[in-house]
Parts: structure tokens; sequence; C-alpha cells
């Protein structure tokens, strides 16, 4: 989606609200070089409006990695799970933040999500592991 389907103001809305942080995966946007996303959680493709209710910001590698999924599947059990709502979900209830900057799946909605959005890969669990060290990114807060 291009930035300008978002109009800037509700963008910035967004954005000031979660506080410059990806919803799924807790990379905050400071020192990044890359611009985070705002983008729906339910996909315009399946009906999600351009409303601040529906969108969220992302880092670009959760964004791309989460692209219109709806659904994912659960790698410790195989089952078809709803993918994580940061909007109406406590991301507590189904991830840890390790000193790592791994994240760790607690229920079968957090792993499938963990998988799915592919939060452990070097990249961006460097990053936080890197934020986590600079007081940037907590273990605890949420």
């Amino acid at each position: 989606m291009s930035l300008s389907a978002i109009p800037q103001s509700l963008r910035q809305i967004v954005f000031q609200r979660d506080h410059g942080q990806c919803r799924y995966c807790r990379l905050v946007q400071l020192g990044q070089g890359a611009i985070f996303h705002i983008d729906h959680v339910k996909p315009k493709s399946a009906g999600g409006k351009t409303e601040e209710t529906n969108l969220v910001t992302e880092c670009p590698y959760c964004s791309l990695h989460k692209s219109n999924k709806t659904f994912c599947v659960d790698p410790q059990t195989g089952d078809t799970v709803a993918l994580f709502h940061p909007l109406e979900q406590k991301w507590n209830d189904h991830f840890r933040l390790e000193d790592s900057g791994a994240i760790a799946g607690t229920s079968p909605m957090g792993r499938a999500t963990v998988d799915a959005l592919h939060m452990n890969d070097a990249l961006p669990r460097i990053a936080r592991s890197f934020q986590i060290y600079l007081r940037l990114l907590s273990i605890d807060a949420v």
C-alpha cells in the first residue's frame, strides 16, 4: 500500500499512539534505517477499513511478512490459528521478550505469529537485542 493511501494526519495519530514501536515484535523506530509502516491489522483485501481502530505501526520486517495474513499455523501443533491482533489482545498474553532479543510465543497464537512474521530471524532479533542493551526497549514493559 502506498503511503498516500493513508492520510498523513492519520499516520501521525497511529504512530504517536503506538509510541513509534512495532505492535507485533516491539522493535522501536528510533535508530532504525527504514521507516516503519502504518498498516492494516485486518487487510483491506479482507474488508479492513482505513481507520485508527484498524491501523498499527509495524516495522518493515513484520509488515512485509504479515502482508494480508489473518491466520497462520502453530508450528508446535500444526493447527491453523488467528494471527495476533495487537489492538484487541495483550502482547504479554501471547509473547515473551528475552534478553537476547528473541521472542518466545507463549500460546498457539503467539507461536504461530512469531513463525509467520519471522520475528526471530537474525535482523530483527539482533536489532531488538541492541535496543534492550541501550534501554530503548524493556523486556518487562509493554
